[in-house]
């Protein structure tokens, strides 16, 4: 079977052409009749069979009739991440080259402001991830009435990532009588669900088995010991052993690990490069770039790589970590041996992953095999004393710390063992004994207040009584309240003179020469 039995335009068939094309997928074969005929279809295919152009080929087929109203896109296709939302873009202008239809990529990381042109404007195809879909039409900037085709990519990964409240909200604003096709490596319950609330008599499309591998694929298991820096040193050892790598992606769990991982390799003299969720898109985009375009040989990246990226030539994948999700397995080694290549996958594995590994190989219904050691076989290395230093989840807390990272084995960093003096050594072993028990605490000197306070009793000039600085007055002092301690205190004892008293000034002194 041709591209040209399927039904598609002379246009699109000619793009499929100039680009090389001759044969369909599986996927692409069974489900654009199904297109075409404007019924719901449920796709369920490996990853990298070609299920992008699955449902990009038909769609450029109907767009051919009709014209796009200002912010009422006629198309929506919904993409769980920008990556994958940015290569739909790029299908949808290989092959629409000698269509002159309007397609908007509405992502996070990007100007409102040139996407909301866009819009207003008119958009045949609308790209785009939920979320930043939500920003526009709560700020009133996009209207989902006219939507003829919805498209739901990767449903299994809007799950993953907490999207699949959104996706439900989307679907309840599209029009009832949209066609609604739903794309996806696995179908958990989850998804069967949503397909049940939201598609019509869909048309079930189901190339292999769920979750299974590619058999272009060579999987490997490769043993290591629980601590960073002993799989650094075996993923380093993979590399350089290997004369056939041309390009690898090497996936981690955690962004921090990412690039934790990215900063070893390249003090080792690698050309790498980093790929997170946490980089703005500008970065990731330029670190996408210059691994598809061959200036950088190695791609460290998080599962926000694993699903649908369309790189055709990766020779090798390595992952640093066992993924948490089973499913995450089909999809981070699907980034190898696609279109019929042959492609290489390994896993490294410790002693914490064996939950995680036998969930996998339970999955895919295969018995991944080792190469060298298996984990029973592996000696256990006693001296990086692991299991007490255990993080919650199960990493060395040890792990992660700079250094030379040359591979060689480091001892967990502890503080040197002081001699304890004998009264400290005995509390120590034993802190119920008598000794702990009757010891009396150090006597201290009886304090004289009396003393401490006085103050000389010597009278300083004839206007200072010298009883005010006396111990007894000193001490009715020392208790009174803190605000009230600078004030004098009075002296009861002596009768209060009257008039000026004995210190009338001369001058009053003096005769006015008046007679009274």
């Amino acid at each position: 079977m041709n591209f040209a039995e399927l039904g598609l335009s002379p246009k699109v068939l000619e793009a499929v052409e100039a680009s090389g094309y001759t044969t369909p997928t599986p996927i692409q074969a069974q489900a654009i009749p199904h297109v075409l005929a404007r019924k719901d279809v449920l796709g369920i295919a490996q990853t990298g069979t070609g299920k992008t152009a699955a449902f990009t080929l038909p769609m450029l087929t109907l767009l051919e009739q009709g014209r796009a109203r200002a912010r009422m896109p006629r198309t929506l296709i919904l993409e769980p991440t920008r990556e994958l939302a940015a290569q739909v873009e790029e299908n949808f202008t290989k092959y629409g080259a000698g269509q002159k239809l309007n397609v908007a990529l509405l992502i996070g990381g990007v100007s409102f402001g040139d996407q909301d042109i866009k819009i207003a404007r008119g958009v045949d195809v609308l790209i785009a991830t939920p979320g930043r879909l939500l920003d526009h039409f709560e700020r009133g900037k996009l209207l989902l009435t006219g939507i003829e085709i919805l498209v739901i990519d990767e449903a299994d990964r809007m799950l993953d990532m907490g999207f699949i409240p959104d996706i439900e909200r989307i679907c309840k604003m599209v029009p009832f009588t949209r066609q609604t096709l739903f794309f996806s490596a696995t179908m958990p319950p989850e998804i069967q669900r949503l397909t049940e609330a939201f598609l019509h008599n869909p048309q079930r499309v189901e190339v292999e088995r769920q979750s299974t591998t590619a058999a272009t694929i060579t999987q490997r298991l490769v043993a290591s010991q629980r601590q960073d820096w002993a799989k650094r040193d075996v993923l380093r050892q993979l590399i350089r052993s290997d004369s056939e790598i041309k390009n690898a992606i090497i996936f981690c769990n955690r962004k921090v690990d990412v690039q934790s991982l990215f900063r070893s390799l390249s003090r080792h003299g690698f050309s790498v490069a980093a790929l997170h969720g946490d980089m703005d898109q500008s970065a990731r985009t330029a670190a996408l770039e210059a691994f598809r375009g061959g200036s950088t040989q190695l791609l460290v990246a998080s599962d926000v790589a694993a699903r649908g990226l369309d790189i055709p030539d990766v020779s090798h994948v390595y992952n640093f970590d066992v993924p948490h999700h089973a499913e995450d397995y089909v999809h981070r080694i699907g980034r190898t041996g696609r279109a019929g290549r042959k492609g290489a996958a390994f896993t490294i594995v410790t002693s914490d992953d064996r939950k995680s590994l036998a969930a996998v190989e339970a999955m895919i219904k295969t018995s991944i095999e080792y190469q060298g050691p298996t984990l029973d076989e592996l000696p256990q290395d006693e001296s990086a004393d692991t299991t007490e230093r255990r993080g919650p989840r199960g990493r060395s807390r040890s792990s992660g710390r700079k250094g030379d990272d040359t591979g060689h084995a480091r001892s967990p960093r502890t503080r040197a063992p002081k001699e304890l003096d004998a009264p400290l050594a005995d509390r120590v072993a034993d802190d119920t004994s008598e000794a702990v028990e009757t010891r009396t605490p150090r006597p201290r000197p009886e304090r004289k207040p009396s003393e401490r306070h006085a103050r000389s009793r010597e009278p300083v000039n004839d206007e200072v009584r010298s009883e005010r600085n006396s111990s007894a007055d000193r001490s009715h002092y020392n208790e009174r309240p803190h605000q009230e301690r600078r004030r004098r205190d009075p002296v009861d004892h002596e009768p209060t003179p009257k008039g000026l008293g004995d210190h009338v000034p001369n001058f009053l002194m003096k005769s006015t020469g008046f007679k009274s």
